[in-house]
């Protein structure tokens, strides 16, 4: 195996990375294990299509996909079952994007790989801001499937995938791997009337993972000056402009029936050219557009979007932006090539954390958003086996993740969750009619892959993890804060309440981790020891396991010393000092009030960071695999662990099993010779 050196300017993004699973400590036990298979010298490398749906759920009680797919909702992925083997897969701690991702394609838990979370601090560095990124393929310790495929004599393409940029392959393809701090990155925007109280609402959650992009825009309007160009018949009632990464836009706010009310917005380029008019809920055409990063012009496209118009100048505005360009593209040729099959790519609907689930309007958008993700997923990957003729694809997409943490679904079609009850069963039906939509969005996807596959290569189904019903937010650095532990101060830019590092010596992070100083935590962090170091954190690890809601339950399920991180699977090296795991329905925030409210009710219903997932059938995904030498029509009897998949992969393609794979090959889902 070759050495690869990789080189990577840090981004902020990169740096406030997801987390992710790792494996679970109390996983079923493993089913008979089998040695690597091998391949005859003389025989072509197998294909492998590896498709992993970010958060896409899958459990026998709730979401059950296979029910679905014998009754006829998910033909591909009935197809896929009858020629293959299907059951469950357990997540490893902390059930999020990046470590479980890490852990699939490396078949190692976190302490191997190294990615425990999202965004990682480790020793001599500042706590504010991370300084390792999960997303980043320079974060992790061992290679992941592709590098060992592409070592293998296939051509490999790496589609939206966590964790593959910095590009790792020499001859392959690799599209947009989210959030890896590699190339111009443009995060969809929100744009609203200026409104003070919503800006300090929304605080650092208007920004990209809290810290990057300012994702939900606040801007001034005034009073319209002429406009030509505009509809006949039309009185100009208010115009605002929006800065979108440098490209400006002037909307303009129009009366069309002579109410006093605007009804539509116009939009007009930096030269005056009318781009659109549009009502509430209709989108426009994709429109050529030049936007900036790093100094550089990147040309680009643009599609608008009235999400909400009331009132005299309230409106709320989306902006996607193509996220397809020769930065984020290896080799840089590539962007335009499928652009050319496939469109402009909408990769994702929403963003982190989420943006459209303020308004009641929100949720439509997200919906059309989501149809345009998963569309463009389908035509991309035909374009990918059509031109590319690949012998390893991996593919990602963030969508099912985005729905199922969303306000709209997660807490009204679960009866887990205490907000079941406030719908009642015709509206439930819809609510499911719309998450079966986005499944056989992604069952869709799944056909193509099929197809471009053939017969006989194999095909994978996977994902990083579910995701379960979120009935309070718990805020730990408000009960910090309580306790003298936490100083805040005021965000002079939003208003806000911030931490003060100096004066705190306790904080919560994303998306398990305490941190435990006496002296204060400001400047360099490393870890502290010694008597009082020692006490206040079994003060504080007492004082978590003591915490009750209104209700008198405990929102802790475990806290772990930083010592006890291989309980965890996790390297003690990315850890804070104290490892706290919640249970079900509740989910961690490290943001703070100026009221100190440990305990909400959030708008977003689903979560699925820091829960144990081998208890948790919520954040199980399926595990699907078909193909020669695989089983067929076979139901695994058992769930198996995320770490169980790359072993059983690799040896169903005949290649060796990797030395730091620490997982098991499921001998059950391998044909008898």
């Amino acid at each position: 195996m070759r050495t690869r050196l990789i080189t990577a300017a840090t981004s902020l993004v990169a740096l406030a990375g997801l987390a992710c699973d790792d494996p679970a400590p109390s996983a079923p036990a493993a089913p008979q294990a089998v040695g690597p298979a091998s391949t005859a010298s003389d025989a072509p490398p197998r294909r492998l299509h590896w498709f992993l749906p970010d958060g896409m759920r899958a459990d026998p009680e709730v979401f059950d996909v296979f029910r679905w797919a014998d009754e006829g909702k998910l033909p591909n992925l009935k197809k896929l079952m009858d020629r293959g083997t299907y059951g469950y897969s357990i997540p490893t701690f902390p059930s999020h994007t990046p470590t479980n991702f890490a852990t699939l394609m490396t078949g190692a838990p976190p302490e191997v790989h190294g990615i425990a979370d999202g965004p990682m601090r480790t020793a001599g560095n500042p706590l504010a801001r991370p300084s390792v990124g999960g997303f980043s393929s320079s974060a992790r310790r061992v290679p992941a499937a592709w590098s060992l495929l592409e070592d293998s004599g296939r051509k490999v393409v790496v589609m939206s995938m966590p964790g593959s940029t910095p590009p790792e392959l020499d001859n392959g393809v690799t599209v947009r791997g989210r959030w890896g701090g590699w190339g111009a990155d443009f995060p969809a925007l929100l744009f609203e009337h200026d409104d003070a109280a919503r800006k300090k609402d929304l605080g650092r959650l208007s920004r990209l993972f809290m810290l990057s992009t300012e994702l939900t825009r606040f801007v001034e309007t005034r009073p319209p000056t002429p406009v030509s160009r505009l509809p006949n018949g039309t009185l100009p009632r208010f115009e605002a402009t929006l800065d979108v990464y440098g490209a400006s836009l002037r909307v303009v706010g129009l009366d069309t029936d002579a109410d006093s009310s605007p009804d539509k917005l116009a939009f007009l380029d930096d030269s005056g050219q009318h781009l659109a008019t549009l009502a509430q809920g209709e989108w426009s055409d994709w429109h050529a557009a030049s936007v900036d990063w790093k100094a550089l012009d990147i040309p680009t496209s643009i599609r608008l979007h009235v999400v909400r118009l009331a009132g005299d100048d309230d409106f709320r505005v989306r902006v996607l932006v193509d996220t397809l360009n020769d930065t984020v593209t290896q080799p840089s040729e590539e962007a335009a090539a499928l652009r050319a099959d496939a469109g402009p790519m909408v990769d994702f609907v929403d963003n982190f954390p989420a943006q459209l689930i303020h308004y009641n309007e929100d949720k439509q958008t997200f919906l059309d958003e989501a149809r345009q993700s998963w569309e463009w997923h389908a035509r991309a990957v035909k374009s990918v086996y059509a031109r590319h003729q690949p012998g390893a694809v991996f593919h990602n997409i963030y969508t099912p993740n985005q729905m199922l943490t969303s306000r709209w679904w997660m807490g009204f079609v679960d009866p887990a969750s205490s907000r079941y009850a406030e719908v009642d069963d015709a509206t439930r039906q819809q609510l499911w009619s719309e998450v079966h939509s986005m499944y056989q969005g992604l069952d869709t996807i799944l056909g193509e892959a099929m197809a471009g596959a053939g017969d006989d290569a194999l095909v994978v189904l996977s994902s990083d993890h579910g995701a379960a019903p979120m009935d309070q937010v718990v805020r730990l650095n408000d009960f910090f804060a309580q306790k003298g532990w936490l100083a805040r101060k005021t965000d002079p830019t939003t208003g806000g309440q911030v931490v003060d590092w100096d004066r705190s010596q306790v904080v919560f992070l994303q998306m398990y981790s305490v941190y435990i100083n006496p002296e204060g935590l400001g400047g360099t962090w490393n870890r502290a020891s010694g008597p009082a170091y020692e006490a206040l954190r079994d003060e504080v690890s007492a004082a978590l396991l003591s915490l009750r809601d209104g209700d008198g339950k405990a929102p802790v399920a475990s806290v772990l010393d930083w010592e006890q991180a291989d309980q965890r699977f996790l390297p003690p090296d990315r850890v804070g000092d104290l490892i706290v795991a919640n249970h079900p329905g509740y989910g961690w925030s490290e943001e703070t009030t100026a009221q100190q409210a440990v305990f909400s009710v959030p708008r977003a219903t689903g979560y699925k960071q820091s829960i144990e997932p081998a208890s948790t059938k919520a954040v199980w995904t399926p595990f699907v695999i078909a193909g020669p030498g695989v089983r067929k029509n076979h139901r695994l009897a058992e769930p198996i662990r995320h770490i169980d998949q790359l072993p059983t992969i690799f040896t169903a393609l005949g290649e060796p099993v990797p030395e730091h794979a620490t997982g098991t090959v499921q001998a059950s889902v391998l044909a008898t010779p």
